[in-house]
């Protein structure tokens, strides 16, 4: 793996394949099969599960829980103390008690998209079957139980968009205060913003 930092503590499980440049800190666990991009940060006591598709230059901080089924796309952030989910009814046993549940994906298992340029907040819990868009933003400790538009803001348990978000992270606008063209007051890009449909201009 050219070019990859990997802490002596990490476990890479057989089949992880990771772009170089990226960085995997110490107590990491990465599972078969799962793949990481380019110039990616993994940070400490994070557990990726396998099969997992992570893109290029993607920040995953410490403590965050990534199940199977899930994929992430390039430029994502994912704050300390995330969890993903990828079974709305989870079970351990059979319903007689008398046997565990296979930990293999089944019919129960539902995937997860976060697309590029997103950022999701620290602490929180992201649900299954689910998209988080283009450049949305998910506010610290919300519950995300349904997907969230490109550009929106997310915010609260369950989480409920409130704004639009620049490229470059800034709060654009509340939905409450919009208005057809939307100016970012950081950096002048211009969002058309039509009840709560947001596209760059």
């Amino acid at each position: 793996m050219t070019g990859v930092r990997i802490h002596t503590t990490a476990i890479l499980e057989p089949g992880v394949v990771i772009g170089p440049g990226s960085a995997v800190w110490d107590n990491v666990h990465i599972r078969h099969d799962t793949t990481l991009g380019d110039e990616c940060i993994v940070g400490e006591k994070t557990h990726i599960a396998y099969g997992v598709r992570i893109g290029h230059r993607v920040k995953i901080n410490s403590f965050v829980y990534i199940c199977n089924a899930v994929t992430i796309e390039d430029g994502v952030m994912i704050s300390a103390g995330t969890i993903f989910t990828n079974d709305r009814f989870p079970r351990a046993t059979t319903p007689d008690l008398k046997h565990l549940r296979p930990s293999e994906p089944d019919d129960h298992t539902l995937p997860t998209l976060i697309k590029e340029g997103a950022t999701i907040g620290a602490g929180c819990i992201i649900g299954n079957d689910l998209r988080i868009g283009r450049f949305a933003m998910i506010g610290m400790g919300s519950v995300v139980t349904k997907s969230v538009p490109d550009f929106h803001l997310a915010i609260g348990n369950p989480a409920r968009s409130v704004g639009v978000v620049c490229r470059c992270g800034q709060l654009v606008c509340r939905f409450t205060d919009a208005v057809e063209n939307s100016d970012c007051p950081a950096c002048n890009r211009t969002y058309r913003i039509s009840g709560t449909d947001v596209t760059e201009a």
